[in-house]
């Protein structure tokens, strides 16, 4: 079987509309949203309602890694708006439609931390709710899928509230998901190879809880995005393949997997 996989999409949908080209299955792994283009500034969520001037300061300020800065300044954009609450959700409703409308019936999808999860949850069928927690048999192998991002601290500086839970809540989905083949998140383990991105260069955030269920399980492979240009996108730990499936928005191309190559399946 086939399975093109796909993360950080953050927009880019006429790439997403042929991410299931040749593919018998398309697992997205979250960021579907783009909250900001750091390559369009007249692009995203912030680009559409407050135009590129303004958000050409947020990028300045996120880029310089000012993030109490960042955050103040975004509180201040939306303090313009009536209803914050209401302009994000029109926005974000009428994006995910046109997802699920591109994605069609040959999909899983987890989300990843800048997704709204509500809102999917509001929009989305039955056969495209969001996988977190879980396990799914395909193809003979068990895949289990865990959602979101972690901090130690949830976010609240904005109306905008993004998929981010505490360590002990990301954890807790991670060991409802038990051993598996292929363990799929938005996130990476916390691998310093695996986090570090080279543009920014910091390390970025991890999901706590999935380096201890691959040293415990040894899973075949764990799948993951959010790393846009990392240190290194592919590296082994122990028996477990560990790949970064690639910044899809920039790449339009999917991380082919076919279950033919993994090992036997998981008893």
């Amino acid at each position: 079987m086939r399975i093109h996989v796909i993360s950080d999409i953050h927009g880019n949908m006429s790439a997403l509309g042929r991410a299931g080209d040749g593919a018998d299955l398309v697992i997205a792994l979250g960021d579907f949203l783009d909250y900001v283009d750091y390559y369009d500034s007249s692009g995203g969520v912030l680009g559409e309602v407050f135009g590129p001037d303004k958000v050409a300061k947020f990028i300045a300020l996120r880029t310089a890694g000012a993030f109490n800065e960042m955050h103040e300044y975004d509180r201040e954009l939306w303090s313009e708006i009536a209803d914050p609450v209401g302009t994000i959700t029109e926005i974000v409703a009428t994006r995910y439609e046109q997802v699920i409308r591109l994605l069609g019936d040959r999909a899983m999808v987890t989300l990843g931390n800048v997704d709204m999860r509500e809102i999917w949850a509001a929009v989305a069928p039955e056969p495209l709710r969001c996988l977190d927690g879980e396990t799914v048999m395909i193809d003979g192998r068990k895949f289990g899928f865990v959602a979101g991002g972690s901090n130690k601290e949830v976010p609240t500086h904005s109306p905008w509230r993004p998929f981010v839970r505490t360590p002990t809540a990301y954890r807790d989905a991670v060991e409802r998901v038990g051993p598996v083949d292929v363990l799929c998140s938005h996130v990476p383990p916390k691998i310093d190879a695996l986090r570090f991105d080279r543009v920014p260069k910091r390390f970025e955030m991890y999901g706590p809880g999935l380096l201890e269920s691959i040293e415990l399980h040894k899973p075949a492979m764990s799948l993951f995005g959010h790393i846009h240009q990392p240190e290194s996108g592919r590296l082994w730990y122990g028996r477990t393949r560990c790949i970064n499936v690639g910044h899809f928005q920039r790449t339009e191309a999917p991380y082919v997997l076919d279950t033919n190559t993994l090992p036997s399946p998981t008893d």
